[in-house]
């Protein structure tokens, strides 16, 4: 049977990644897709280290247009990142009649409602596995293996980055800065790591299994996005002596009112497993009504990680070539005409629980002023810690947990609480997950 001919757009650390998956187990995922898949041509941006890494055989070009030109190739592999190149070229490939594998979570979250419409109306496959999480297949068993499931939320910790740089706070009792230098130093972060710190990376991905998850388009524009970096070295600390980590969650859930969709620092119980997961590792937790919860662990980043979804989903795509396009898993897992118009929540209707700390004026009455103001409007607290002063200071730290409430609540609470004569500085607030099975 003739070969299925990939053509790469990028051949850096994803795409030298698939290439070498490709070509050592060759043997084994042409017995599991029925046929070759092998990769004829690519579009790099530096020939003479593409040459050095793929060897001579593969047609190399500075040219991505001309990959997506070729009538010899099936499948388009779009790995060069962005949103405004990788667009048109993916936009071009199905104009084409060419199936697409991609990676890029960004171009997914921004334009994937356009993209996967084109797609629908030519008749041809996007995939997308490495999009979220590496080499952890999470859009599968969101949109295959938990298809019997109505899903009730999923939380995530899908920005290595970010969970190296708590982790190695949490541990060494560093601040956030020093910690990032570190990870600029090891690689983990870019040189301008804002994407990773403020959260814009997690809400692409968290996107992308929204739409999976719950079958609503894509809404990055509607993902409410706070990153770690005003995040201090006491309050992991005092979070642990609740019993609580701090993770960079991504959280997605279905209520009443709608969706909520927001990435944030969470409080979550030390004994979950996903507050258990270190360093550059990647964890998605995911409840449905059925099956409970499930959550799926591994690498989210590097070069033959996420290449094993590249090559997953190269493999999907040959298997399917021949079946007919209504019958093929939906891109967003629910038929396309069945998507639902459920809106999307802002952070104000949230409905979570809160950590908060005050620094107070060491004097009678202040508590009582604080809880006044939090019973008022309706917040119960959970837990308190009240540290005393340090010798010669007449100011300390108080941390309240409170129950769950809205939002909403919280900041009128804050807004009241801050302009107490016996309150110094702003509060931090933190929100806090439970993520209990029940």
């Amino acid at each position: 049977m003739k070969p299925i001919n990939v053509g790469l757009l990028g051949l850096g650390t994803v795409g030298g990644g698939t290439l070498t998956v490709l070509r050592r187990n060759a043997g084994e995922i042409t017995r599991r897709a029925g046929r070759e898949i092998k990769v004829t041509m690519a579009a790099v941006r530096d020939l003479e280290k593409a040459r050095k890494l793929a060897g001579p055989e593969l047609e190399i070009t500075t040219d991505p247009m001309a990959v997506v030109n070729n009538t010899d190739i099936d499948i388009v592999v779009e790995l060069i990142g962005g949103t405004s190149l990788a667009k048109d070229l993916v936009l071009k490939a199905i104009a084409n009649g060419k199936h697409v594998v991609t990676a890029n979570k960004a171009l997914l979250a921004m334009h994937g409602n356009e993209i996967f419409q084109a797609a629908q109306a030519k008749g041809v496959m996007v995939a997308f596995e490495a999009a979220v999480a590496g080499g952890i297949p999470i859009i599968k068993a969101l949109r295959e293996g938990l298809t019997a499931n109505r899903i009730e939320w999923i939380a995530g910790i899908i920005n290595g980055t970010t969970n190296f740089i708590l982790t190695e706070m949490r541990d060494k009792g560093l601040a956030f800065d020093a910690v990032l230098q570190q990870a600029q130093e090891l690689g983990y972060a870019e040189a301008d790591p804002t994407f990773d710190i403020e959260g814009v990376d997690a809400a692409h991905k968290l996107t992308i299994m929204a739409a999976i998850g719950f079958g609503i388009p894509m809404q990055f524009d509607k993902a409410y996005t706070e990153g770690i970096s005003k995040l201090t070295k006491e309050d992991i600390a005092y979070a642990e002596q609740l019993g609580y980590r701090i993770k960079l969650l991504g959280i997605t859930k279905r209520t009443e009112q709608g969706i909520e969709l927001r990435v944030h620092p969470t409080l979550i119980p030390a004994k979950r497993l996903i507050a258990n997961v270190e360093g550059v590792m990647n964890a998605v937790l995911v409840k449905g009504d059925a099956v409970g919860a499930t959550m799926y662990y591994g690498r989210g980043a590097g070069a033959e990680p996420t290449a094993s979804s590249v090559v997953a989903d190269l493999v999907d795509v040959t298997r399917m070539l021949t079946s007919d396009p209504e019958n093929r898993v939906p891109h967003l897992a629910f038929q396309p005409d069945a998507l639902s118009d459920v809106p999307v929540l802002a952070i104000d209707e949230v409905r979570t629980s809160y950590y908060l700390r005050l620094r107070v004026f060491d004097k009678p009455g202040v508590l009582a002023d604080v809880t006044r103001i939090l019973a008022d409007l309706g917040i119960s607290i959970d837990a308190m810690i009240q540290k005393e002063p340090a010798e010669g200071e007449e100011q300390a730290d108080v941390i309240l947990l409170t129950h769950i409430t809205v939002e909403k609540f919280i900041n009128q609470a804050i807004a009241k609480i801050e302009a107490l004569s016996s309150i110094s500085g702003k509060v931090t607030r933190i929100r806090l997950e439970e993520l209990s099975s029940n």
